[in-house]
């Protein structure tokens, strides 16, 4: 299964990233009027020092913790895909303890929030893969993630 990866040797910390995912799951079509003057809330978070920096996103786990621990059965695995339904999820934040890879967070609404490979959105592949300009962000196949 593709699963989107990062190279941090080649990351520049610009959260360009981040922007790019948070307009593609923002709905609109206008990304000056998604973002614009208002508090991103990305499910990809640029993390690291002035030494490396790296984007975090969920690893789409072969065994997820986050859902075996969801207290409200919001989280499961569907065709290799770890998604979240915000419908059930109640924002106790016990994925986000679970999680080794700290790739979950509160949406705008307070519900959980996470990559899901941009499949709901069509954008073909994610969003934070074609807007990383010096291609440290990629999309492909490799070997199985525990």
């Amino acid at each position: 299964m593709k699963r989107v990866y990062v190279n941090e040797k080649w990351c520049l910390g610009c959260h360009l990233c981040e922007y790019n995912c948070a307009f593609a799951n923002s709905g609109m079509k206008d990304m000056v009027l998604a973002l614009k003057n208002k508090k991103i809330f990305p499910r990809i978070h640029v993390e690291g020092d002035e030494k490396i920096t790296f984007a975090v996103s969920c690893r789409h786990c072969t065994d997820p913790l986050c859902v075996k621990s969801c207290i409200a059965g919001a989280i499961s695995k569907i065709d290799g895909v770890v998604k979240i339904d915000k419908t059930k999820c109640v924002g106790c934040m016990t994925c986000v303890l679970v999680c080794p890879h700290g790739a979950l967070s509160p949406g705008e609404d307070g519900v959980m929030q996470k990559c899901e490979l941009c499949l709901e959105n069509a954008c073909g592949k994610p969003a934070c893969v074609t807007g990383c300009p010096n291609h440290a962000i990629v999309y492909e196949e490799r070997g199985e993630r525990v």
